[in-house]
């Protein structure tokens, strides 16, 4: 689909139960966003309206940033052009790579990547662990452990593009990922998971302790997707695009999940996890 000119108009903000803190950490998750279509565009207005009253200063991204090629005119259309208002706005955006993302996207400086396909950045007493789930590598995973156990931070964020929990009808779980990277989260402290690769939002009843949420649908939708039988899902949405807000004061984390259409469509709070250090003896 051709990219709309000049993008919908801008909606009304949505209310919120935010508390919308201060000095809180605050931050946006977006997934599966890189189409450049109405949609996008769509949700776009959607968020810069939000964050006119949740003003976030950083937002992750989780993964499929780019569909098709990855040259100038992608990198505008898809991205520059959709999110004006944010980056405007001085937003910094991390992007993750997907399985359709050119890993060249690493030296795009407006994805804050360090030039690198996995990588960490903090605010506060947050630390954010961007993974490369496409090319998980013997060299990534001890990456993944040196970072995590020298994190002094409170908070511990994963994220990544392919879901470890999932219910999925199309794609699912990944169980080859859950195996190499549960027993490192579990053992040094990560919280929460992002993840995308389905199109759809899904957030997990908590496994182990950690809250996995998968949020794909900040362009692209997979109507219907989600299985309804599913263990795994706390609160599903798979009937329009979404994109999620949060927000972390002291050991609670708020998130809230909004509609295309300006719907809330889950909110909740995580509790920090209390993880021990691991023993020298373990």
């Amino acid at each position: 689909m051709t990219p709309a000119t000049d993008g919908p108009a801008s909606p009304p903000a949505v209310p919120s139960s935010l508390p919308s803190g201060s000095d809180s950490v605050k931050f946006l998750v977006i997934g599966d966003s890189g189409t450049g279509d109405r949609a996008q565009f769509e949700v776009a207005a959607r968020i810069a309206a939000a964050h006119q009253g949740f003003p976030f200063d950083r937002a992750i991204m989780l993964g499929d940033n780019l569909y098709g090629r990855n040259n100038a005119a992608a990198y505008r259309n898809k991205f520059e052009r959709p999110y004006a208002p944010l980056l405007e706005a001085g937003v910094r955006f991390y992007a993750s790579l997907g399985n359709h993302d050119d890993p060249a996207q690493r030296f795009y400086k407006q994805f804050n990547m360090d030039e690198r396909r996995y990588y960490t950045h903090a605010k506060g007493d947050v630390r954010f662990f961007a993974l490369d789930s496409t090319y998980m590598t013997p060299e990534q995973l001890r990456w993944v452990e040196d970072e995590l156990s020298k994190s002094k931070e409170k908070w511990k964020i994963a994220y990544m593009h392919h879901p470890m929990y999932s219910s999925g009808e199309r794609h699912g779980p990944t169980p080859a990922l859950r195996k190499a990277l549960e027993p490192l989260f579990l053992r040094y402290g990560v919280d929460v998971v992002f993840a995308g690769h389905e199109h759809f939002y899904e957030r997990m009843h908590p496994q182990g302790g950690i809250t996995y949420v998968i949020q794909g649908g900040a362009a692209k939708l997979r109507k219907g997707n989600i299985r309804r039988s599913s263990e795994f899902t706390a609160k599903g949405f798979d009937t329009d695009r979404s994109f999620t807000l949060a927000e972390i004061v002291d050991d609670q984390m708020y998130l809230e999940t909004v509609s295309r259409m300006g719907t809330i469509v889950d909110s909740t709070v995580i509790v920090r996890r209390e993880v021990s250090s691991p023993s020298s003896s373990e």
